[in-house]
């Protein structure tokens, strides 16, 4: 019983942590709450089925042009609708204000988009659905590659920011924003790169859940709720405090699920939400201020 919640608990786990990677970068680097990262992810996702279906073009084999697509399409969305705003806020806390009413807008209108283009109902594929036994617990290997592509992920973020150029860039406008020019940092181009990056990381999350899980075009507010979570657990902006709240929230979610009502799910989530805020506004993997 413990074996079995504690290895469908991580790998759970896992894909909460991808789906929350995104968002993360997008506002702890960007300073932008984006209420459509759900729905960016479940285009991705559908893109990945309709390509499995359409053309034959496994998941797996097409998410590293999805994730491509993802970054081209947030960058694009940074600059034709977000910068303004950034332009507007004069570097203060409006932008979050704004970016939250901005993007509040551009989940209907992509919710819309998805409605049209594949419709109301329920969508899945069956694609390395077979079992696989680790430690006698059957597990789907669908769920086992998205859990392997969330440590691949989380592991290279996670290096790059701390090892590379580029990554102590990110980290200094996520900590400093207005003390980051003074060093030569681009805070604009890197807010740009901070937001593509969370939205390939949305595409890599959707087209990951595509291979085991079901979904329509109106799920994304679960997603984007989920990711929230995770973020708020794990520290704004902290990428591997991200990686152990989803982690932990998987865990959650399964031992509520096998252990009490698995209808409690949903409730365990955000009672565990409301507490940290109450009590760890900072994440619970985030340092005290």
């Amino acid at each position: 019983m413990l074996t079995t919640t504690l290895i469908l608990g991580l790998v759970l786990g896992g894909s909460y942590a991808l789906l929350a990677l995104g968002l993360t970068l997008q506002y702890g680097i960007a300073r932008i709450m984006n209420l459509a990262y759900g729905e960016v992810a479940l285009a991705a996702a559908f893109i990945a089925v309709a390509l499995f279906q359409g053309l034959g073009i496994p998941p797996l084999v097409s998410l590293p042009g999805v994730a491509a697509a993802g970054y081209g399409a947030g960058w694009l969305l940074y600059q034709l609708m977000m910068r303004p705003l950034v332009a507007r806020s004069g570097g203060g806390g409006r932008l979050e204000t704004d970016s939250i009413l901005a993007t509040f807008g551009l989940l209907f209108l992509l919710q819309g988009v998805l409605l049209t283009a594949f419709g109301a109902d329920f969508t899945s594929i069956s694609y390395l659905d077979r079992g696989i036994s680790i430690l006698g617990v059957p597990v789907a290997a669908n769920r086992l590659v998205a859990f392997g592509i969330c440590v691949l992920a989380g592991g290279a973020l996670v290096a790059a920011l701390r090892f590379t150029r580029w990554g102590l860039s990110l980290r200094a406008v996520a900590l400093a924003p207005g003390a980051a020019p003074l060093v030569g940092i681009d805070v604009n181009r890197v807010a740009r790169q901070g937001f593509a990056l969370g939205a390939a990381l949305a595409a890599t999350a959707g087209a990951s859940i595509s291979m085991y899980q079901t979904f329509s075009a109106t799920g994304g507010v679960v997603f984007t709720m989920k990711a929230l979570v995770i973020v708020i657990m794990g520290g704004v902006g902290n990428v591997p405090g991200a990686l152990a709240a989803g982690f932990a929230l998987g865990l959650i979610e399964t031992f509520v699920a096998t252990a009490i009502d698995p209808g409690l799910t949903l409730a365990a989530t955000f009672a565990l939400f409301l507490g940290v805020l109450l009590w760890r506004p900072q994440g619970l993997f985030g340092a005290r201020t």
